[in-house]
């Protein structure tokens, strides 16, 4: 019998035993998929919702102002930001001599938003209980200490 360790397996096991993209995106799907179920009644995605409020927090910003805001490049940026434009959600101002014209949520969204919000503060307690006090606090400071695209890493 051959004593070589195969590599297919060997990476195989180091995968398993602890990638941390893997499990990043596991948890993401499942705690995802809280926050998808509780705001279904609303006609909103965890990932909508999560757009609105970070276009209402930048109170008006540019499309690659938001983009680096929330970590996406410029055609998943497009993307995310279609179906809240077709549905009146957020809204572009017009400006003058061509620049970029600035994202705003629309009192639609602001609507919307506060009629969601229940569904939200659930999602946000199935999720905290799943991942606990230690897990849900780890989330949030990794979430606020990730380097911008314009920092050093």
């Amino acid at each position: 019998m051959d004593d070589r360790i195969d590599p297919e397996s060997y990476i195989v096991g180091e995968v398993i035993s602890g990638c941390l993209m893997t499990r990043a995106r596991r948890i993401s799907r499942v705690v995802t998929n809280i926050y998808d179920q509780e705001l279904r009644n609303h006609g909103l995605t965890a990932s909508q919702f999560s757009m609105l409020i970070m276009i209402a927090k930048l109170g008006g910003a540019s499309r690659s102002e938001i983009g680096r805001a929330n970590f996406q490049d410029r055609t998943t940026l497009t993307r995310s930001l279609a179906p809240l434009l077709k549905e009146g959600w957020i809204e572009e101002l017009p400006t003058k001599g061509g620049r970029s014209r600035p994202v705003v949520i629309s009192s639609a969204g602001k609507k919307l938003l506060s009629g969601a919000a229940p569904a939200w503060r659930e999602a946000q307690r199935k999720a905290s209980a799943l991942v606990g006090n230690n897990g849900a606090e780890a989330i949030i400071d990794i979430a606020e200490n990730l380097p911008r695209e314009d920092e050093p890493t």
